[in-house]
Parts: structure tokens; C-alpha cells; sequence
């Protein structure tokens, strides 16, 4: 009698899983097959507008190069960069494969291609350092209320009659996010107006002492997709529900300052310095309830509304939305 071949694993893990807590859902899904020495597999949770939410694809990547560094070192990423090329689909494993560009005495390189079959989805850089001693200096933390006296996004999407409230639930679910200028989820929201906002964002649930820091870097980099672009819709007077809204994360930066932590608040003091030509640009500097600046995040992002005549047609299929229906979603994520 022939045994049956064990069944092969699920390339996305469903949602809600009732034995996984939303965070512990994201950790799974940061923990990546090996193939072999620098390739490796991926499975995806489903974004809110039925795509692979792009944060997460940059999250994996970078976890994805930080298996690779020389096993005698203790080197954190201290910067990435990476391009979104297509949209990822939700029921392929996503591949990531690795190129040791760099190691030298303190340093290290690796770029990451993540495809699905022959379609490259996007690709990463990232530069890794040994933890060494310096000069020391970082800009001061602005202004802020405290996190406790704001409203948490959860209360807000289990509270809301939306129909976007529930997907919005089930995506932001693994962190605590309040803004202090009013949020962008809703069109009758009260967000302020300007081109700048505060968003303090941490953990939704406990994480072990012993969490390795790449974790923690890669959990603010999961998460920061979700707010990078909020800036440049608060600026025109948009939200993510705008009718015929269509955002879509092209590019993204983020550089590593200093060691952090995911589990206590983080401010993200934010500003867009310009929209145009369908594209916008959201800046943030993350600082930790000790007032240190960890990290500074660049993103620029497709932004299209429906009075852009004329946009429609791109080959690349840039011009619809992250969903591939043209409308709007939270959080960003690659173009088709």
C-alpha cells in the first residue's frame, strides 16, 4: 500500500484563526520555509481587499536576508530599500531569494528578489552592521499626547457600521494604533487637515524578553506600511474610503537608528512635503517612549482619484488599486 504524500502547505493562512491571535498570525507568517542555503518560501494573510498586503512582503524579505548572515555575527539591518513591482496574488507561496552581495569586516549587503512563479513582486536591499560604538546624536522628539488619552483603531472598527470596518479589523488587528490628529479610515472621520500627523502604534499582545531585535525591526516594518501614506491623503482632503480612491506603495526606505522595541508605544511623527503627478511622498521619524529617534521611513505611493483623467491605462496596471478593482486600500501595498 502506497503512502500518501503529506499534503503540501497552505500558501496563505486564513483568516480569523480562532486557536492565533493577530499578532502571533503575523509571526507566523514571518517564519519562512528553507529551500535551500539563501532561497526560501513565504505564505501570505490575506489583505482587506483580498491581495498580499505589501508590508508584509517587505517584512518577509527582510527576515528573509537576516538568515543569511555569517553565522559568527550578531548583525541587525540597519537599512533597507525596496521597490514593489506587482501585486502579489493570495493563494501562490511567495519565493525569496537572496544574493549575498557584501561581507566585510562590520558590514554586510544582501539583496532579495520575491516572486511568485515567474512574476518578481519586488525587490530589497538591506545593509546589516555588527553593533559598534559611535558618536551620538538624534533630533528630539516632538510634542505629542499621551497614547492613553487617544482612541484605539479597534474601538473604532468594532464600532463602526462601515462595511470596510471588519476587513479593517482583522488587518490592523495586530497592533494598537491611535492617532492624535483625527483618523483617515472614513470619510465622515475626523481627521485634522495639513500634511502632517502623529500616530502612536505598539504590539497588540506580549512578545517574549528574548524576541531577537530582527523581529522586533521587521514587526515595525510590517507595520508602518499601514500609516506611510496617510500624510499625503490628509493633505487633499482624502481618505481610504474616498470613492474611486487607488493607492498603491511604489518605493519604500526605512533606516535603523538604534534598537527598539515593538511591545511599548512608538511615535510616528509624520509629513508628506509633496503629491503630484499621481504619486505622493510620506515621510516619518519613530521615536520610543524615552523620546530616542530608531528609525526614519520614506515611502512614496500611487495616489489616484477619479478626477486624474486620463490615467487609467497603465501596462503595468499601476492605475488600479492594490485590490486590482480601483478602489482604495489601507495600508498600501506593491501595484499590479
Amino acid at each position: 500500500m502506497t503512502t500518501p504524500a503529506p499534503a503540501p502547505p497552505p500558501s496563505y493562512l486564513p483568516l480569523p484563526q480562532l486557536d492565533l491571535r493577530p499578532l502571533d498570525q503575523v509571526l507566523a507568517i514571518l517564519h519562512l520555509e528553507e529551500r535551500g542555503e539563501h532561497d526560501f518560501i513565504g505564505h501570505s494573510l490575506p489583505g482587506p481587499m483580498g491581495r498580499v498586503y505589501g508590508g508584509q512582503v517587505m517584512a518577509q524579505a527582510l527576515v528573509a536576508a537576516a538568515r543569511t548572515m555569517p553565522e559568527d555575527t550578531q548583525r541587525c539591518p540597519h537599512s533597507m530599500h525596496g521597490y514593489f513591482l506587482r501585486m502579489g496574488q493570495l493563494g501562490t507561496p511567495i519565493e525569496f531569494a537572496v544574493e549575498a552581495l557584501h561581507d566585510g569586516g562590520s558590514f554586510s549587503r544582501r539583496r532579495v528578489t520575491a516572486s511568485q512563479g515567474e512574476r518578481t513582486i519586488m525587490t530589497l536591499t538591506a545593509s546589516f552592521q555588527e553593533n559598534q560604538p559611535g558618536v551620538e546624536f538624534a533630533e528630539a522628539m516632538p510634542e505629542a499626547p499621551a497614547p492613553e488619552g487617544l482612541s484605539s483603531n479597534r474601538k473604532l472598527f468594532t464600532g463602526s457600521p462601515h462595511p470596510a470596518a471588519a476587513a479593517m479589523a482583522l488587518h490592523y488587528g495586530a497592533f494598537d494604533m491611535r492617532h492624535a490628529d483625527g483618523h483617515v479610515y472614513f470619510r465622515n472621520g475626523d481627521a485634522a487637515a495639513g500634511n502632517t500627523q502623529q500616530v502612536w502604534m505598539r504590539a497588540n499582545q506580549p512578545l517574549p524578553d528574548n524576541t531577537p531585535q530582527i523581529l522586533h525591526r521587521a514587526l515595525l516594518a510590517y507595520s508602518c506600511d499601514q500609516v506611510m501614506l496617510e500624510p499625503v491623503l490628509r493633505s487633499t482632503g482624502l481618505s481610504w474610503t474616498s470613492p474611486g480612491l487607488s493607492v498603491a506603495s511604489l518605493d519604500h526606505s526605512m533606516w535603523f537608528h538604534r534598537h527598539l522595541d515593538v511591545r511599548d508605544w512608538l511615535l510616528y511623527a509624520q509629513d508628506s512635503p509633496s503629491s503630484q503627478g499621481g504619486r505622493g511622498l510620506g515621510r516619518a521619524s519613530v521615536f520610543d517612549r524615552r523620546g530616542r529617534l530608531v528609525a526614519s521611513i520614506a515611502q512614496e505611493g500611487m495616489i489616484r482619484v477619479p478626477l486624474d483623467e486620463g490615467t487609467a491605462g497603465d501596462d503595468d496596471g499601476a492605475a488600479v488599486g492594490d485590490d486590482g478593482s480601483g478602489a482604495g486600500k489601507p495600508g498600501g501595498g506593491e501595484p499590479g
